[in-house]
């Protein structure tokens, strides 16, 4: 595939970048409209995503650079590829450091839990539906071998290099499979945000949906590196994903105090309880 999009000169311009900051601008965009129909701020969510943005990216650097101290201490120079490192913890590393800065923040600016996870979960599938057409673009978790008529196959050097993809070799695409996935279920929830119930209910369809694409997804991603757990029977994405699936059936549950009267305007859903 194409790792690399394009050069400027002797700068690299890598697809994996390319397509994760367009699915971070797609999905801000995006934000502007679900906030509203979740009578939210719009600009508290906004400085909410680039927080969480910013301690993910740097987290989960930092984090690679701790793992790796024994490599950057005798080639300093690696520092300068480790935007282009990736690996399947990686992601969920950036996830944890994301929502430790997030937290702090919604609550210092009094952001309700529920209206705000609702806005943010149509954005949030839409930026990962991105993220995984970086990740098939790039080679990052990669599929398993295969001889379906849709196989891909990897021959670019950096592609091996920056992601550990297979050379050579015909795999499932996964990262496609994902990307459909999100996107649906980015759509699903938009077009649901005016029929809502109750505070959390999107957010909570939103982690139900994830977590299943992701735990059945798995089955077609190569193992390597994911965590294997219980024998191989499960990995590390696996489990997070029965996780994903719990807390979200733990959303949806019927509560009486998050319930949105239907003679409340959307702009006033965030003002009527605090979740």
């Amino acid at each position: 595939m194409y790792p690399v999009l394009f050069h400027i000169g002797p700068i690299l311009v890598p697809a994996y970048g390319v397509m994760a900051a367009l699915g971070v601008l797609l999905a801000l965009t995006l934000l502007l409209r679900t906030a509203r129909s979740a009578g939210v701020n719009p600009n508290q969510l906004w400085n909410l995503c680039i927080v969480a943005l910013f301690a993910a990216l740097a987290g989960s650097r930092i984090l690679l650079v701790i793992l790796n101290w024994t490599v950057v201490r005798s080639h300093p120079a690696w520092l300068l590829g480790l935007a282009m490192v990736h690996h399947p913890l990686l992601a969920g590393a950036g996830a944890v450091f994301a929502l430790a800065a997030a937290a702090p923040y919604a609550r210092w600016q009094h952001l309700s839990i529920g209206p705000a996870a609702d806005a943010l979960a149509a954005p949030l599938a839409l930026a990962l539906a991105c993220e995984q057409i970086g990740a098939l673009l790039s080679g990052a978790g990669f599929g398993t071998e295969t001889t379906v008529r849709w196989a891909i196959v990897y021959t670019h050097p950096l592609a091996a290099r920056w992601s550990g993809a297979p050379l050579f070799v015909p795999v499932h695409p996964v990262q496609a499979y994902t990307a459909f996935a999100f996107l649906a279920i980015a759509i699903a929830l938009f077009l649901w945000m005016p029929h809502r119930r109750q505070m959390g209910e999107v957010a909570g369809i939103a982690l139900l949906c994830a977590g299943t694409a992701i735990y059945f997804t798995e089955f077609w991603r190569d193992p390597e590196g994911r965590g294997a757990i219980f024998n191989g029977a499960l990995d590390g994405p696996q489990v997070a994903a029965i996780l994903l699936v719990f807390i979200g059936a733990l959303a949806l549950r019927q509560r009486e105090n998050a319930r949105i009267p239907a003679s409340i305007a959307p702009d006033q859903c965030a003002e009527a309880q605090h979740v």
